[in-house]
Formats: structure tokens, sequence, C-alpha cells
């Protein structure tokens, strides 16, 4: 059986803005290149034999920068929508920290970190959830089956919904989950892809988003 990677973009023009940046392809800022490629050392370990990402930028750029700083080459990678930011549709560009002087602490927290928070015209995480769960087990899963090591690099609330998945979290539960920017989670899965083993590792990041 192979393992499944999951590491999360690293910072954005957005990220550093305090924006809210969801669907918006906001590229990496020289930090965040620093630190993408500061993630791939936390990698050169292991072989890679699959590598994913979303259908944004700011994945690419994390994915590509891990890949050269651990001396890897030519891994076949594919680019999937469903790995997507979840849709913050209305808030998308407004300053996280100034919406939540307007919301107030418990309102903005639901906001973030609720299981089915609507926000006007985006997605919960729910909906997340419901795109990126059946994209793991068709694509990614079968792949780690074949004693594959599987990359994915997505976002924040992508990785919460998958690792909802994994980890078999509460709805309730996943309001404490964070995906921390540059951690690399690596997973040995079962043939459900659920945890049986996880090891974690994590380069030093200062990200305020």
């Amino acid at each position: 059986m192979g393992k499944l990677i999951l590491a999360r973009h690293h910072q954005s023009e957005w990220n550093k803005l305090g924006k809210w940046t969801g669907l918006y392809d906001s590229p990496l800022d020289p930090y965040g290149v620093e630190k993408a490629s500061d993630m791939g050392t936390l990698i050169q370990d292991l072989s890679i034999d699959q590598a994913l990402t979303s259908a944004l930028t700011r994945t690419k750029e994390t994915l590509a920068h891990m890949l050269t700083a651990s001396d890897k080459h030519n891994v076949p990678t594919e680019h999937a929508a469903a790995l997507n930011e979840r849709d913050y549709g209305d808030y998308t560009g407004k300053n996280k920290f100034e919406m939540q002087a307007i919301l107030g602490d418990e309102e903005y927290k639901k906001l973030r970190r609720s299981w089915d928070y609507l926000v006007p015209n985006g997605e919960t995480l729910k909906m997340v959830y419901d795109r990126v769960v059946p994209f793991y087990k068709e694509e990614i899963l079968p792949q780690v089956h074949a004693d594959k090591n599987v990359l994915a690099v997505a976002h924040g609330n992508s990785l919460r919904a998958l690792i909802k998945y994994i980890e078999g979290i509460s709805d309730e539960g996943i309001a404490d989950v964070e995906m921390p920017f540059g951690a690399i989670l690596i997973y040995e899965v079962d043939h459900d892809g659920r945890i049986l083993s996880k090891e974690v590792r994590q380069t030093e990041s200062h990200v305020h988003a």
C-alpha cells in the first residue's frame, strides 16, 4: 500500500493581505515561494509517484517549488477543480479581520469553521466535502491502493474536508481542525481510505490567514 501525502499551498498575495481568497486565483508571494521550497525538504526521503493540485495557481506553484527543492523531477501531475478551495461567494476579497469586527467573534468562527454555514453565493464546508471526498475515493485512493505514494497539494478547507473523512471527525469536531501552513501529513489508509497511521512534518511558518 502506498502513502497519501497532503500539503496546503503556502502564503499567497491575498493571504498576506488578510483577504478571503476562495476561488480567486491569487499567486504565491515571495514568502510563500520560500516556504514552499522549505516544505519540499520535508519530503526528500519519500518517493512521489503521482502529484495532484487544485486548478488554482497557488497550489500549482507550491507543488512546483516542493518538487524542485526535493530534487524530484518528471512526477506525473494532475490539476483538479474538485480540490479547489471553498467558494467564499460574496465574502471573496473582503478582509477577514475587518469582517470579524463586524460579525463578532462567535459568528466569525461559525463562518470560518462550521460544517454547514452557508455564505451568500458561496459554499459550506459540507458542500466542499461533497466534491472532495468522491474525487478522493474515485481518483486518488485507487492509486494509493496500487502502491503509489500520492502527494496532493490543496487548500485549507478542501483539506479539512478530506481530513474529516479520513480521520472520521464529527460534524461538530471539524470546527476545531486546522490544516496548518507549512505542514505535511503522511497517511497510511485502509481499503476505504480511512486512517491507519498518520505522521505530521512541519516547517516553521508565520501566516496570518
